[in-house]
């Protein structure tokens, strides 16, 4: 399947780099020294439609499909990575417009698409990440609400999220085996937030461990049915395993963009070199790389955009373009030679943030669990 981008992804792509090179680029390097994430960043991209652009749009998104969604995700990661991952993984509001009730769209889909609130996605727990069905919170039924307790990690915007969806074990509903998810307000007595982590890069986006302890939420705030929460889960996963695989795409670019820069630049023995053979060849495997992994994504976004199913293309996009990302970067560094290990260079930052890429939204070797099974039936 080729891809030839409609206008419409074009116009997109160039609206997003230009806001992006703009905005959002200036700010990278400062994001990641401080850990500071400046406050009208993410209101300048909710102008956009960035916060919400694959959500309907009477629930106040812009109802693009998810290879635009995929295109300005991939543009954001190109300037500023920090950025493109708060607004790319969008977990929380793929759940809600798949399976909440309109009162439940209305109350919390709506301020997530518009931007007005930040999201948080409860899966992952100390002792079960990749067996995310080895989870040990639980929600318990009492009258007209749910009793959560327990505790969740490695959460992104933890503790800065308002609205986070959790997924816990129902134990005591009969029949049900596998977990449900729930609709988690910050602020909701016995909800807690542990410190924030201290990562080797995305030090901007906030990581925290959630701690419930006899949490009470109303009965109404479960999302979906009871003991279906790992399908609400694999059905969000689709999505972001593509959106993730846009973020390295867009890591990848800059640290092309950045060698060719340097490579023409930089000259040793009489010659820049770039025109050394072994950099030259670095720079043609980086590029097609490149290539190859853009066009697993797209085509999983566009089968996604199709009506498709795309486990299996999902997982390949996410697995080989994060890893590409992993090589890319380091071979940009090792084209810089001493200067790409030092902070006044973004390559150091590139390498970092790429490493994070190969475990969010599930780790390489979970993509090819995926993929292996799919492929050997």
């Amino acid at each position: 399947m080729g891809f030839i981008l409609e206008e419409d992804h074009e116009l997109m792509r160039k609206m997003v780099r230009g806001f992006a090179e703009k905005e959002l680029a200036p700010y990278a390097r400062e994001m990641d020294i401080t850990g500071e994430f400046p406050p009208d960043i993410l209101k300048k991209c909710a102008e956009l439609n960035l916060m919400g652009l694959s959500v309907a749009e009477k629930y106040g998104g812009a109802g693009s499909d998810l290879l635009t969604r995929v295109i300005a995700i991939e543009e954001v990661a190109r300037a500023n990575t920090a950025v493109a991952f708060v607004i790319g993984l969008q977990g929380p509001a793929e759940c809600l417009e798949y399976a909440g009730t309109e009162e439940q769209k209305q109350k919390y889909l709506v301020p997530l698409a518009t931007g007005e609130k930040l999201s948080g996605f409860g899966l992952t727990e100390p002792g079960s990440g990749s067996d995310a069905t080895a989870m040990l919170t639980t929600a318990v039924r009492d009258g007209d609400s749910w009793v959560l307790n327990g505790s969740k990690c490695f959460i992104s915007n933890g503790g800065v999220a308002d609205i986070y969806v959790i997924f816990a074990k129902t134990p005591q509903e009969e029949g049900v085996r596998g977990p449900s998810a729930f609709i988690l307000e910050k602020g909701t007595p016995g909800f807690i937030f542990g410190k924030k982590e201290e990562k080797m890069g995305f030090s901007a986006s906030t990581t925290r461990e959630l701690i419930f302890q006899d949490c009470r939420i109303p009965a109404e705030n479960l999302l979906g049915k009871v003991g279906k929460g790992m399908h609400l889960a694999m059905y969000s996963f689709d999505q972001g395993r593509i959106c993730c695989a846009a973020m390295a795409i867009g890591l990848t670019q800059a640290s092309l963009e950045a060698a060719v820069t340097y490579a023409k630049q930089r000259k040793t023995f009489g010659k820049p070199i770039a025109e050394h053979q072994q950099i030259a060849f670095y720079i043609a495997e980086m590029a097609t790389k490149l290539e190859a992994a853009r066009s697993l994504t797209y085509r999983a976004a566009s089968l996604y955009d199709a009506g498709q199913p795309v486990g299996k293309e999902s997982a390949m996009a996410k697995y080989y373009a994060t890893e590409v990302a992993v090589w890319c970067t380091d071979k940009c560094m090792r084209i810089h030679g001493g200067y790409g290990y030092m902070k006044e260079y973004p390559i150091e930052r590139y390498l970092r943030e790429a490493r994070l890429l190969i475990i969010a939204d599930g780790t390489t070797e979970i993509q090819k669990v995926v993929v292996s099974r799919m492929v050997l039936g």
